[in-house]
């Protein structure tokens, strides 16, 4: 049986047109077709270590059927040799695994966006990282690609969501690594108060209006809702990020990143807490989106951060990343 066509929500679309022709000008005409035009999205596969060794059948089955390893034409410094994941040109969509308790999965679909804030944290073995907003748990499993974590905290609040995030972990971690990692369900409001100084880096992939989404998932009054909402969550963002910054020791970094357009959640964010906190100072990524302009298509002009915006062809994002040292 076919799969029902999505439907777009009209009254959120009216609104994003108004935002994002002020915000993006000529952009968003593009962004706004693969937006909303399902058939143009494109899935990355990410191979799980655990399971999957370099040569693998799945390795040549991805090949067969056109997909490229996405660091063979990346020369980053931050780009681990363990990270083995695979794109397509075109809008294809590998077919997921299903979850199986006590069996673990050999890849993870996922927006190639998604490798963005974990390349820029640039976690190195043995450190002490915090994921405060984890859940579903993909950009964990691709933290988990790169390093040997002396410690992986990974936080959701939403009891619903953290049920998700740790049957994330059991399908992609086997038993034996399960040692250097625990979950939690706190506000990441309060986290900072709780383990201050105690991370080596912090990602807080904060909770957005996640524009891709939205789009399909609301009917009228979600959408009266979440427009109302999206009012409020600048200052959500902003409060995690200071509780972040008191998680991380002396000299460490945070990456924040959200899955939104919106310069209020995005680049605005930012310039509040350095306006109004000494204690970091900002990274600059553009080294980092210059040499992936040719998989990534990234808004010119972004204050202290990156955007990848969605493109025909490179329909990833949005994504926003930004990183912050602390001194």
């Amino acid at each position: 049986m076919a799969r029902a066509k999505k439907q777009i929500c009209r009254l959120l679309l009216d609104y994003f047109d108004k935002t994002y022709t002020e915000e993006l000008g000529d952009h968003w005409r593009t962004i706004k077709e693969v937006l909303t035009t399902p058939e143009l999205w494109q899935y990355a596969v990410l191979l799980n270590n655990f399971q999957c060794t370099s040569g693998s059948e799945l390795e040549k089955r991805l090949r067969v059927h056109g997909y490229h390893r996405l660091s063979s034409e990346i020369t980053l410094s931050a780009y681990p040799k363990t990270l083995n994941c695979y794109i397509h040109r075109k809008p294809k969509r590998f077919p997921s695994q299903r979850h199986q308790h006590g069996k673990i999965k050999e890849y993870y679909i996922l927006n190639a966006s998604s490798l963005l804030p974990v390349l820029a944290l640039d976690v190195k073995d043995g450190e002490a990282v915090l994921d405060m907003c984890a859940a579903p748990g993909g950009k964990s499993i691709v933290l988990l690609q790169c390093m040997s974590p002396g410690h992986l905290h990974c936080n959701e609040p939403d009891i619903n969501r953290s049920r998700w995030l740790k049957q994330t972990l059991e399908s992609f971690v086997p038993l034996s690594h399960m040692g250097a990692i625990t979950t939690s369900e706190m506000d990441g409001r309060i986290m900072g108060r709780l383990h201050a100084n105690a991370y080596d880096k912090v990602l807080v992939d904060a909770p957005c209006s996640n524009d891709r989404s939205w789009l399909f998932s609301s009917d009228f009054g979600k959408a009266t809702e979440r427009i109302s909402q999206r009012k409020l969550l600048p200052v959500i963002q902003t409060e995690l990020l200071r509780s972040a910054i008191r998680a991380l020791s002396p000299g460490g970094s945070l990456v924040y990143s959200t899955c939104t357009l919106s310069k209020a959640e995005n680049s605005d964010v930012i310039s509040n807490i350095l306006n109004s906190c000494s204690e970091v100072i900002p990274e600059d990524l553009s080294d980092m989106a210059s040499r992936l302009s040719h998989e990534f298509t990234f808004a010119p002009g972004v204050s202290h951060g990156l955007l990848v915006l969605p493109d025909k062809g490179k329909a990833w994002g949005p994504m926003f990343v930004s990183k912050l040292i602390k001194l």
